[in-house]
């Protein structure tokens, strides 16, 4: 009988670099841009997930992936960002000042009509700590990579801006429910 592994080791991988991103724009579902790395190496056994976002499951594709080599978990969905869906932190900072403020500073704020950072992260966290053990690779939104670090540190809320989350880079989450270690900022390969 072969044992079964007792650890969750979780590759989460932020989507290539978009106009969006590159704007600081709330994600509305461009193209990514080219992407340089070769094929994305799985080892045998490894379960990969994606994002429902459109630049997730293009980051996969071009990393080598095809639509059936990974399934789609809506728990790893960026923010729902509402109205301000597709628009610059910048020009909504200038035109709501109090709203963007709030939506800094307080992680139950949602003045967008969309979902909080608070509810963001505890969905996130289920979904961590509900994981089977064995290996993941999981395209997520920075804001998902965030939350889970968070999460796995037991860092307060107030972290979760703290954390920065390049383009095309992997954070490794290794443990379970309770007890994690993370290894950031490695490049994809």
């Amino acid at each position: 009988m072969v044992a079964r592994p007792q650890t969750v080791r979780l590759t989460l991988i932020a989507p290539a670099m978009t106009a969006a991103l590159r704007e600081a724009r709330f994600d509305d579902e461009g193209p990514v841009e080219p992407v340089a790395a070769g094929p994305l190496a799985l080892p045998a056994g490894v379960r990969v997930v994606s994002s429902p976002s459109g630049r997730c499951r293009a980051t996969a594709g071009a990393l080598g992936l095809g639509p059936g080599d990974f399934r789609v978990e809506e728990a790893l969905a960026g923010c729902a960002m509402g109205r301000w869906r597709g628009r610059r932190l910048d020009e909504l900072a200038a035109a709501e000042t109090e709203s963007v403020a709030a939506w800094l500073a307080d992680p139950a704020a949602a003045p967008h009509g969309g979902e909080s950072l608070g509810e963001l992260r505890a969905r996130v966290a289920a979904w961590l700590d509900a994981l089977e053990p064995g290996a993941v690779r999981a395209f997520a939104e920075p804001d998902v990579i965030r939350a889970a670090v968070g999460h796995a540190l037991g860092a307060p809320d107030s972290a979760f801006w703290r954390l920065d989350v390049r383009p095309l880079y992997a954070v490794e989450l290794s443990g379970r429910a309770g007890r994690w270690n993370v290894l950031l900022g490695a490049p994809v390969s």
